[in-house]
């Protein structure tokens, strides 16, 4: 069984920061990519950014120069460093990781959300 739990979201004013974390728990052979998306009041979910298990990394054009997404492969762990917030971001944010648990094609496993709210 692996679990992915989100943490770190809130309520912060227009240009604030946060930093969100996704811990990867359970039987684990192997990570490779991990991501965030997020879900916006009356949206779609929508791809924010990930990153491969060396380090690549891909974003979305509504958040570059804006958020930065880095991992730590001892601790099974992706972050996403939010700042220059704007009331546009509020959404829920999902992790995202496709995840081998033995020798065998990897799986994708999704976070249970985290809700970030930007406002004055």
């Amino acid at each position: 069984q692996v679990q992915l739990v989100e943490s770190g979201g809130g309520l912060v004013q227009p240009g604030g920061s946060l930093r969100l974390s996704c811990a990867a728990s359970g039987s684990i052979f192997s990570i490779n990519a991990m991501g965030w998306y997020r879900q916006g009041p009356g949206k779609e979910r929508e791809l924010v950014a990930t990153i491969t298990s060396g380090g690549g990394t891909n974003y979305a054009d509504s958040v570059k120069d804006r958020f930065t997404i880095s991992r730590d492969n001892a601790k099974n762990t992706v972050y996403l460093q939010m700042n220059s917030l704007k009331p546009e971001d509020t959404a829920v944010y999902y992790c995202n990781a496709a995840i081998r648990t033995g020798y065998s094609w990897p799986n994708t496993y999704w976070g249970q959300g985290t809700q970030v709210t930007v406002s004055s």
